[in-house]
């Protein structure tokens, strides 16, 4: 009673109740009475296969072998052996009929015939996927035959099953029996061998001579069935009777001799499948050694690893597409994944993604590139950034903010140049998905350092990603940090390329900035470059200059007009010559020792988005940190210097490059320069020439003077920083105008000036009149930068 219930309940629907899996579809063919079915877990919905064996009558010989082939498939396991998950049996009572179904869950796979016909491989890649096959049949072969001392007894095409990676396993257990060699009863060695087609059948077990098989070795039933599943698989049809294995003509020249040893016509010379592996010739093809040595990559040395994976990218070329990708990228990406595989087969990952539709790359390619991301072999780290352009785009922002980029962050106080290059580089790729608060609260500090970085190309390349992300910015960090980005730091820079990268930063940006910021803070810094001893610095400042003039022009006639609005930016397509904007400069590696000032801005293997080389223009960065004072790189001593500042004309180099150096170790490099006031030139000329009239006398330990003002303040400014991350950019509160002309305190600001002290007293949050920098008597001053000071620094040390 209890059995004709749980039949009724579990005979409905998609299966059994007791099954929890789904039966779907059936394949066209299948092992024997079974039938094989696609299904799904009824938990999580993933693939498996489920074969179902159905009977009348419960003595049926059929059901009998069923069980045998599950409670078989259940204890036997191999890496070539189909691999069992579930298995339950269902009674259903129809009227005077009993139904009994056998249900076996195994992994998902496809009959063998159909997955050939789906694959569709020709010629050489056909010839290697089919040995690969043989290869994993052979050793589930031998498995059986010499180490569980098991006969098979039905090795054929239809017992062979292929995985979703394309592996191929033996099933079709249901004749599988101990080989009792040394058992002299006259009883059946295969108890269920009439399940078997005669057509597979060798002669002995035609005639049912249990004595001769007995005295066989204990491969020779499955060596003669390997060879009916060799002449099925190149012949492309199904044996239908034993005289056709006679039939050569289909069998490669490589395998016919092992092909006729297999079905030798005395069991005693049939060969060993286990030899078969070892000798034959036909398994020695590039796909089949490809494979095997991913499979005992762990065995394999660092020397060996390297090797094979710097081949690998030109090797997958030439191997069956399918199987690279559902074979090889797996094992690819799970060697990576657990650290087993060197640094160049990430190269080999990629080129294998890129073969790849979009959705399969971010399933199969993508999780295991964002977990190397956390890896601390910086072969590792160097290569994911080499290559980030190639996956870059894939990743989500969200994965970008909270995955990628915390590890790659790492990369920008990295000690090796390079890797802080490459991470520079990286962030035009990942900057466009990182939220503002990390690039407000993480980038734009880092950026900051970069910037004052001491090698010279990678101060010049942080100007050029500034202004590639600067549409990324908000308007409120755009207001705070750009033009600081690019005057304070980029116009000034010891290096030929850095200064031309901050006017082309400034002019491709200049659709962010005022009519104010244009004429009082941009402008009269870029003027001072068409005097810059480099011609391509200088050519570039003048083009600035006729920009932002034009901007100027626009102005003036709107406000003529009546329309006050926001300037018209020109647009950089109005700018000659500016077909390398936004790309990169030189990298640092080429530069290190030899920096070549008069190159210009060479774009490099960018991957910009913009264009192909648009530079460094767009965007600053948010975050303020103490500039030190050796603000150029350390190849700065063979630099070519910054033209001397103009002070003596202009009113400007002074204040800008003279003591504003000297409390530079108080800002933190993004700090807002006070617009010009109107010059009051009646008290501060008569200062001067007060100044020129007297003799000044210099103090002797000026070195000592100078060290001594500053510590004080540069704590407080570092204190100050902490407390707020913006308040060295914020305007500071005025302070009184009127300067003391304390001469010996001055004196110190300028050994070789003694006028530098009038005329370009301490900053303060008012600029000084243009007036206030000339002197008829005024010795020209020295070059831009700090270049003083940081001279004085120097011969101190």
């Amino acid at each position: 009673m209890f059995k004709f219930l749980k039949g009724v309940v579990g005979g409905s629907g998609t299966g059994p109740k007791d099954l929890p899996y789904n039966i779907g579809d059936p394949y066209p063919s299948a092992w024997g009475s079974w039938t094989h079915c696609r299904g799904t877990s009824k938990d999580d919905g993933s693939p498996v296969s489920i074969f179902s064996l159905s009977g009348s009558n419960a003595q049926d010989g059929h059901l009998a072998a069923g069980r045998n082939g599950v409670k078989r498939l259940r204890t036997v396991r191999h890496p070539n052996i189909l691999s069992f998950l579930h298995s339950t049996e269902t009674e259903t009572i129809d009227g005077a009929t009993t139904k009994i179904v056998i249900y076996i869950v195994t992994e998902p796979v496809m009959p063998l015939s159909e997955k050939i016909k789906e694959l569709g491989l020709e010629g050489t890649q056909r010839d290697e996927y089919f040995a690969w096959g043989l290869n994993q049949i052979a050793k589930a072969v031998s498995f059986l035959n010499n180490d569980c001392k098991l006969v098979h007894g039905n090795v054929c095409l239809a017992s062979v099953v292929v995985t979703q990676t394309l592996d191929w396993k033996l099933h079709a257990f249901d004749v599988l029996s101990e080989f009792d060699g040394n058992n002299e009863a006259a009883g059946p060695l295969l108890q269920y061998a009439w399940l078997v087609g005669s057509q597979y059948k060798p002669m002995e077990l035609v005639k049912s001579d249990w004595a001769a098989i007995r005295k066989s070795p204990p491969w020779s039933i499955d060596s003669w069935g390997l060879g009916c599943l060799i002449y099925e698989l190149f012949s492309g049809m199904k044996l239908s009777k034993t005289e056709e294995l006679r039939n050569t003509g289909s069998i490669p020249k490589s395998l016919l001799p092992d092909y006729q040893r297999l079905l030798s016509s005395m069991p005693s010379r049939r060969l060993n499948t286990s030899k078969l592996l070892e000798n034959s010739e036909y398994f020695q093809n590039k796909l089949v050694d490809t494979i095997h040595f991913m499979e005992i990559l762990n065995l394999k040395d660092s020397v060996e690893k390297d090797t094979f994976f710097r081949k690998l990218p030109n090797l997958a070329e030439q191997l069956p597409r399918q199987i690279v990708l559902k074979k090889l990228l797996p094992l690819l990406a799970s060697a990576l994944e657990f650290g087993s595989a060197a640094a160049p087969a990430l190269t080999a990952l990629l080129k294998m993604g890129s073969w790849l539709s979009t959705e399969e790359f971010t399933v199969k390619v993508l999780p295991t590139i964002v977990k190397l991301f956390a890896s601390n072999d910086r072969a590792i780290r160097v290569s994911l950034l080499q290559h980030i352009d190639q996956f870059g785009e894939s990743l989500s922002a969200q994965i970008v903010d909270e995955q990628v980029y915390p590890h790659v962050a790492t990369g920008f106080s990295d000690t090796s140049a390079f890797l802080r290059e490459l991470t520079l580089k990286s962030m035009l790729v990942l900057a466009p998905k990182l939220s503002q608060r990390t690039i407000s609260g993480s980038l734009l500090k880092h950026l900051s350092k970069l910037q004052v970085d001491e090698e010279p190309a990678i101060r010049t390349n942080t100007t050029i990603l500034l202004g590639n992300i600067a549409n990324y910015l908000n308007e409120g960090t755009r207001k705070r940090v750009l033009i600081n980005a690019f005057t304070v730091r980029a116009l000034r820079d010891t290096f030929s390329p850095a200064r031309g990268a901050g006017i082309m930063a400034l002019c491709a940006t200049s659709s962010y900035y005022d009519m104010t910021e244009i004429a009082t803070r941009i402008l009269p810094n870029v003027v001072v470059l068409t005097i810059d001893p480099d011609s391509d610095v200088r050519s570039k400042a003048f083009q600035a200059v006729d920009q932002f003039l034009q901007i100027a022009k626009q102005y003036h006639e709107k406000a003529n007009s009546g329309d006050t609005t926001g300037p018209a930016s020109v647009g950089i397509s109005s700018l000659p010559g500016n077909a390398s904007l936004l790309g990169w400069a030189m990298s640092s590696l080429t530069l290190k020792g030899k920096p070549s000032e008069q190159a210009p801005l060479a774009p490099v293997n960018t991957s910009a988005p913009l264009s192909s080389t648009t530079s460094n223009a767009s965007s600053v960065m948010d975050t303020p940190t103490t500039a030190p004072a050796h603000v150029s790189s350390r190849t700065e001593l063979t630099d070519q210097p910054v033209p001397e500042s103009p002070t003596s004309t202009d009113g400007w180099g002074e204040v800008e490059n003279g003591i504003h150096e000297d409390n530079e170790c108080e800002k933190d490099g993004w700090d807002d320069i006070e617009p010009l006031e109107e010059p009051k030139p009646s008290p501060a000329l008569a200062n001067i020439q007060a100044a020129q009239k007297r003799p000044v006398t210099l103090p002797v330990s000026q070195p000592k003077q100078a060290t001594s003002v500053r510590p004080k303040n540069t704590a407080k400014a570092i204190k100050d920083e902490d407390d707020d991350l913006w308040g060295s950019i914020a305007a500071p509160a005025p302070k009184t105008s009127s300067k003391s002309l304390n001469l010996k305190s001055s004196a110190t600001v300028d050994d070789d000036d003694p006028w530098a002290a009038i005329a370009a007293p301490a900053p303060t949050t008012k600029a000084k009149p243009l007036s206030a920098g000339r002197g008829r008597g005024a010795k020209p001053v020295a070059s831009k930068l700090g270049a003083q000071r940081i001279n004085r620094t120097s011969s101190g040390m």
